[in-house]
């Protein structure tokens, strides 16, 4: 149910109660942007079409319910086979957990809470509306001190098989009216009795009437008188006693009349003058008439005396022998004897059936309370394990001489740890010592079962799990590179999927893609064909023959590598990806190659010289080549023009200009192939001789001709090395 968008309206959070009907969630209502509670009724009764009818009719009689200290219906709805209740929630905590935590309460603090709960209970009797079920259970208490009274009408709800099924109804039987407890029509003064209970537990933190078994405390509620509250508590005025004594009168007559009287006489029952005022006074406390044990009666054992007066005068006949006759005295004698024998005969009888009677009661009473003292079991107060371990509250009932009724029952509880104990059967009561006590223990939060998250988008998965409740920083994450997945994409993820875990106790671990491996895509302009398909291949690329595309270039020579795409040199690349090449065929057909022949010596001869030669050409400008020479060397210098260019050659030595030459593309049509730029030491020695590679089969050696430079007027070097045709050239 967490995380469950109920109706399209209310974003469950979390769940924050239950009962035996309904689990309460705390939500979030998206349309009206604030926090709700949701009261969800359990699944058990879905299909009790009776229950459900009741259901929603009190919740919408409740819903007209509106008042400061009534929660408020705000929604009542069904989604599926889930019925719903939407209510005001309250941020807080209800008076059972005060009174647990603190009672007894000061007397002000009590009557207080009492004022605001008799104001509740009078606005709803003025809308025909009873409670039923008023107990520290259902009063809420808020942060800011405001009492709200909850589940208004929900407790008519109840059928017969929610008795027996949820136990709700004994579970409020502490809290019964005697007219409740007899199964008779619950009315206004019911409610009454109930707060009267709820104000005694306040005031003195027990409750009135405690027994074995909830039928003895319901028979109690009928028959027996409970301890008054200043016999607990001698702090309570007198004042407030009344208020308990009335409110809590077995015959409804002598209560409160309704509960604004209740809430008036609250209201004023803490003034200095009604403090110490006499303790209240009900006319039935002095009803002498008592039930007794009397024998029975037949009609036959009472026969009344004929009266004398009554009875006709004997008449003896004249010739009568005088030896029948008597006297006077001795006919009023006889008369007397017969007339006193029926009355001593009459009342001889029942009192001897009495006093038989009496003497048999009283040896079997004699009789029963000698074998009671002999068979008696002592009583024992019942320990409250309320919150301790299963372990602890075994040894606590085992102290006493009681027993843990077995199996233990556990059951899922969000709100109480695994292992602890939060509810027994017997509580606030003595008992018989080998008396058996039922637990119920917790088994922490109810797992929820894990998704199968692989393939969704890490985000999502994050924002799913904290809506179930898992804290974020359960939730770790660590990344991989993945050829088949997108970045942010889940892996693999532990607890695996359809595993059980509770929300506020598990801890994740994700794994999640990096997307494909990357690195810095190699150059490979300029490289041979050769070389760039070995280089694609150990990077992992991939290179097909369609993907290779020749052109023509000034630039680059045949099978170089112009260009690639789509990733420059440098640039992030995966593990698979396509390169596309475009690659040198040479030169266009219609290019024109030239060669300079650059013969120069060192500045000073044998002793090293820096030779500087830069060339522009179709193929780029300020081209450099950089020698090192002791010796006289020759340089080959190869350009390229393409139609209507020119070539040019520079020259420095030692970081010195030299020489330019140049060549139109049609001095090269025209048929010159190369020429010679000749560059001598500055100060060569008068008597050297031609070096060895300086023969006359060298082209380049100056014996060889003084036209063998093609014409560059090299005087002493200086030539200006435009006279490509001229014969002037000397050493």
């Amino acid at each position: 149910m967490i995380g469950h968008d109920l109706g399209g309206r209310y974003e469950i959070i979390s769940r924050i109660g239950g009962g035996g009907m309904a689990l309460v969630y705390k939500a979030h209502d998206v349309l009206l942007n604030r926090y709700v509670a949701v009261k969800v009724l359990r699944q058990q009764f879905v299909h009790d079409e009776e229950f459900i009818h009741r259901f929603r009719r009190e919740a919408q009689s409740a819903a007209a319910l509106s008042h400061p200290n009534v929660v408020s219906i705000y929604d009542v709805g069904q989604e599926d086979d889930t019925h719903y209740i939407v209510m005001e929630y309250i941020e807080g905590h209800n008076l059972n957990e005060i009174i647990q935590e603190r009672a007894p309460l000061q007397a002000e603090e009590a009557v207080r809470i009492a004022v605001q709960i008799a104001d509740a209970l009078d606005h709803a009797h003025s809308n025909h509306i009873i409670h039923r079920d008023i107990k520290p259970h259902n009063i809420l208490i808020g942060k800011n001190g405001r009492v709200k009274v909850t589940d208004f009408g929900i407790a008519r709800a109840v059928t017969s098989s929610t008795i027996t099924q949820t136990g709700s109804v004994v579970g409020s039987v502490h809290y019964f009216s005697p007219e409740h407890a007899k199964g008779v029509t619950a009315g206004e003064k019911s409610d009454i009795y109930s707060l009267g209970i709820v104000l005694y537990q306040m005031v003195t933190g027990r409750l009135p009437f405690l027994g074995e078994s909830p039928i003895s405390v319901a028979l109690k509620h009928l028959q027996e008188p409970f301890e008054e509250p200043r016999k607990v508590n001698p702090h309570i005025p007198q004042s407030v006693e009344n208020i308990i004594l009335r409110a809590m009168r077995k015959n409804p007559s002598e209560r409160y009349v309704s509960a604004r009287e209740m809430l008036s006489d609250l209201d004023n029952c803490l003034r200095p003058e009604r403090l110490n005022e006499p303790k209240a006074d009900f006319e039935s406390d002095h009803d002498l008439e008592e039930t007794r044990v009397m024998p029975a009666i037949r009609p036959g054992d009472f026969k009344p005396a004929a009266s004398i007066a009554d009875k006709p005068p004997e008449r003896h006949p004249a010739h009568a022998n005088p030896a029948h006759s008597a006297s006077p005295v001795l006919e009023r004698k006889q008369a007397s004897a017969d007339t006193a024998s029926p009355k001593a005969k009459g009342w001889k009888r029942p009192t001897t059936i009495v006093i038989s009677t009496l003497v048999i009661l009283a040896l079997i009473i004699c009789g029963f309370i000698w074998l009671l003292g002999k068979l008696d079991t002592p009583e024992v107060d019942v320990p409250n394990v309320i919150g301790q371990t299963e372990e602890a509250a075994r040894q606590m009932i085992e102290e006493k001489g009681l027993k843990v009724e077995e199996p233990v029952q556990h059951e899922y509880n969000d709100e109480i740890a695994k292992g602890i104990v939060f509810d027994q059967n017997k509580q606030h009561m003595t008992t018989k010592q080998g008396s058996s006590i039922a637990l119920k223990v917790s088994d922490g939060p109810q797992p929820e079962l894990l998704s199968d998250y692989r393939g969704q988008q890490i985000k999502s998965v994050k924002d799913a799990l904290i809506a179930l409740g898992v804290d974020a920083n359960s939730i770790q994450v660590t990344e991989q590179y993945s050829d088949d997945q997108d970045p942010g994409v889940v892996l693999e993820q532990t607890p695996a999927p359809q595993s059980e875990f509770v929300p506020e106790e598990a801890t994740f671990t994700f794994v999640v893609s990096k997307g494909k491996e990357t690195f810095n895509m190699p150059k490979l302009v300029g490289k041979s064909l050769a070389d760039a398909k070995k280089m694609i291949a150990d990077a992992g690329l991939k290179l097909s023959d369609d993907d290779i595309l020749y052109e023509s270039s000034y630039e680059y020579a045949k099978d170089q590598v112009i260009d690639q795409s789509p990733y420059a040199a440098g640039e992030a690349v995966s593990k698979g990806a396509s390169i596309s090449l475009r690659v040198s065929s040479g030169a266009p057909a219609d290019a024109k190659q030239y060669q300079f022949n650059v013969d120069i010596s060192p500045a000073q001869e044998g002793k090293k010289s820096e030779v500087l030669l830069i060339y522009s050409d179709a193929r780029g400008q300020n081209v450099e080549e950089k020698h090192t020479i002791t010796k006289r060397q020759v340089f080959p210098v190869t350009v390229i023009l393409s139609p209507n260019t020119e070539a040019t050659l520079m020259v420095m030595r030692d970081d010195q200009f030299i020489d330019t030459v140049s060549i139109s593309y049609d001095d090269i049509v025209n048929g010159e192939t190369s020429s010679v730029v000749a560059v001598p030491a500055d100060n060569k020695p008068a008597d050297s001789q031609p070096s060895p590679d300086q023969s006359p089969d060298n082209p380049a050696s100056p014996d060889n001709g003084s036209g063998t430079d093609a014409g560059h007027n090299g005087n002493n070097g200086n030539g200006d090395g435009k006279n490509h045709g001229g014969n002037e050239g000397n050493n």
